[in-house]
């Protein structure tokens, strides 16, 4: 992409799916697998383009209301992701997933959590993975997390910071970021 403005959805929605398709893919990807990221990414895109003349450039970014839709296709998907979350916290620490065609990515996602933070994130009530997932696999801001999700600020931090606290007690104190960094360092 250019440092142009990104095009408003309604006008040109070709150049929207172009320039964002792939980040909303692997979004999903990391959430739910790969299995089901393309029907994700393409449910997200199909709404979008559904709800494109009322999309707000004063409001967010076409980046953030991407997102903003693409998280509730996949709570729509929740049990495919707690279920997913869940078997990898069965896998524990020391085995990788079998299928060695998947490249893991070197961020937080659904292939590469291991054992007892992969379960723990499972655990978590919807609103506060959301945001943490948000923040972690999407790198959004707390701003654009708040516009994404339709919540406040405040809402996003202390829901972060309950995520974190529930991460820390079930990983025995230790912080779930450097967990991640020894996982895949």
């Amino acid at each position: 992409m250019t440092g142009d403005p990104p095009p408003h959805p309604a006008e040109r929605f070709d150049e929207v799916f172009d320039a964002y398709f792939a980040e909303i893919h692997r979004y999903a990807a990391k959430r739910l697998g790969q299995d089901v990221a393309a029907d994700v990414a393409a449910q997200t895109f199909l709404e979008a383009f559904r709800k494109r003349r009322h999309y707000d450039p004063e409001r967010a970014s076409v980046r953030t209301w991407l997102y903003g839709i693409a998280t509730k296709v996949v709570g729509r998907h929740q049990r495919s992701e707690v279920r997913a979350l869940r078997a990898l916290a069965r896998l524990g620490s020391g085995r990788a997933p079998e299928d060695g065609t998947e490249r893991v990515d070197a961020r937080v996602s659904a292939q590469g959590l291991r054992g007892e933070l992969a379960g723990a994130i499972a655990a978590l009530p919807r609103g506060q993975r959301d945001v943490l997932l948000l923040v972690a696999l999407a790198e959004l801001s707390h701003d654009e997390v708040a516009t994404a999700l339709g919540i406040s600020y405040g809402t996003v931090g202390s829901r972060l910071n309950r995520a974190r606290t529930t991460l820390r007690k079930a990983l025995g104190g230790t912080d779930p970021r450097l967990t991640l960094e020894e996982q895949h360092g």
